[in-house]
């Protein structure tokens, strides 16, 4: 508590005023946390004084509260042009960043207890700078952060308002953002320990070394690449639900597994339910594999019942299998974008709904995926799968905007590979006018990009449809083969075999 306190008066947060008339000062508390290593190592006991939020009141304390933070997309695909680039991986953090943040409000809050001046007690502190717990505080930081950036010569990119990047001829400097977090890659060295030296002087820092963990993401270096995987996070998560000795499973769910919103028991607390789906949601960030199966759950949050949990159990099951699986971004090759998309026609028996699916890979590993039932019921496969492939499209152009500008332009057309030959020609031409008048007009974009030479949409054989895996369940034999196509690899066999 007494470092605290010292790093906010040595940071001039406030200024020690008389209460002024008619003004409701802000409350503030203590909040304590242990802090952990990597390994799961007590590291140190923290202390933060965080002012009340939930007591200020809109328009007169605060305004716009939004603050922007790195895409998990931009994440992989910056972690995947390191790879291919050879460039090395760093990690610096913050410390106390939103205390950093300037205000645009006249905020008063009270003396924290146990730190009531004695010449003063009835004064109150008027905020200088941003303090945790108040809504506009991230913002102010990403503010404060973005325009010292700016200062060393990087900008904000169009496509992720948290990546910031600096091109000058060969040289290729990146800056990925998420919060007080912060991954810097690139082709020079020097610029890299430049950049570090300039946000010392600036910020109070800390130097954590080439990258090895970042919100709960492993990044291990190889000799062939960079492994991206959640190891730790998984097994807490099975530990916690008690399913470290279960049985072993090949997939995640059974091929023959139907769930209906109304069938088996209501669960009488739907809290675990709910926050093992969250806990499985998470953890797709690493394992595309199980991305279908976790968001068919997921569609049954607000009423779970009993044939929902043994299906999220299940899912944690085969997670605790293949606790070792994870996304392997290769060296070298270049850095070539590709998709596939599918869709799954009528597959929800609730509401009669198609499911979505894409995948996109960087030099044959995964950086960006979904899996999603469709807004509305189609009328044919071809209907469900021209969705499937509008919704990709979508994906792909802003894709190819974001490696615009963290490398180069992309100048050929991007491959979306897709099973369907009606939905593919529809792509190219208006045919069968007649069975497709209906389809909603937003729905018609990926024509668009294909006629443009965006996107060039092509045919691919059903088992070699990677996208396949996102859209229904599979066999052990093609479930495991396409799970490879995604790059998923285990440290221990190339398979990831259980």
């Amino acid at each position: 508590m007494d470092e605290e306190m010292k790093a906010l008066i040595k940071n001039e947060t406030w200024d020690l005023v008389p209460k002024p008339d008619h003004v409701n000062p802000i409350t503030c508390k203590w909040v304590y946390k242990l802090k952990r290593k990597a390994d799961g190592s007590v590291d140190r006991f923290k202390a933060r004084l965080v002012a009340r939020g939930f007591s200020q009141s809109y328009g007169i304390d605060y305004e716009e509260t939004f603050s922007p933070v790195a895409k998990m997309t931009s994440v992989r695909v910056g972690i995947s042009l390191a790879a291919s680039q050879g460039w090395k991986l760093w990690q610096l953090d913050v410390k106390n960043e939103f205390l950093y943040g300037d205000l645009d409000k006249d905020i008063y809050m009270e003396q924290p207890i146990s730190y009531t001046s004695k010449a003063h007690p009835s004064y109150v502190f008027k905020l200088k700078k941003a303090l945790y717990g108040l809504k506009q505080a991230p913002r102010a930081w990403y503010g404060k952060i973005a325009e010292f950036l700016q200062f060393c010569g990087y900008h904000s990119t169009d496509a992720d308002s948290s990546l910031f990047v600096k091109k000058d001829g060969d040289l290729h400097m990146v800056v990925l953002l998420y919060v007080d977090d912060m991954i810097v890659t690139g082709s020079d060295e020097g610029e890299i320990a430049k950049l570090r030296a300039e946000l010392s002087t600036r910020f109070d820092m800390k130097i954590l070394g080439e990258l090895s963990h970042f919100l709960g993401l492993e990044v291990k270096n190889m000799k062939d690449g960079v492994l991206l995987s959640q190891e730790g996070y998984a097994k807490k998560l099975v530990e916690k639900y008690g399913l470290k000795l279960s049985k072993r499973r090949s997939t995640p769910l059974d091929i023959s597994e139907k769930l209906r919103r109304d069938v088996g028991s209501l669960l009488p607390d739907p809290k675990s339910y709910r926050s093992l789906v969250g806990g499985l949601l998470y953890l797709t960030i690493t394992r595309p594999d199980i991305a279908f199966s976790v968001g068919l759950i997921s569609r049954y949050l607000q009423e779970p019942r009993k044939p929902h949990l043994e299906a999220a159990k299940k899912i944690l099951k085969y997670v605790n299998c293949t606790l070792d699986l994870g996304l392997f971004y290769k060296r070298g090759g270049g850095f070539l974008l590709n998709g596939y998309t599918d869709a799954d026609f009528g597959g929800d028996l609730d509401e009669r709904r198609s499911t979505s699916g894409y995948v996109f890979l960087c030099n044959n590993t995964s950086v960006s995926l979904c899996s999603k039932k469709q807004d509305a019921v189609v009328l044919s496969t071809a209907e469900a799968e021209y969705k499937a492939a509008t919704l990709a499209a979508h994906e792909c152009v802003w894709l190819r905007r974001l490696i615009k500008d963290v490398y180069h332009p992309i100048h050929k057309a991007t491959d979306l590979f897709g099973d369907n030959q009606s939905a593919i020609k529809l792509a190219y031409n208006p045919v069968c006018h007649a069975r497709t008048k209906h389809i909603e007009i937003e729905h018609h974009f990926i024509r668009e990009k294909v006629l443009d030479g965006t996107i060039d949409n092509k045919e691919v054989r059903s088992d070699l449809n990677v996208a396949d895996i996102f859209t229904k369940t599979l066999s052990k034999g093609p479930f495991e083969f396409l799970r490879a196509r995604l790059g998923l690899i285990s440290k221990n066999n190339s398979k990831g075999e259980c």
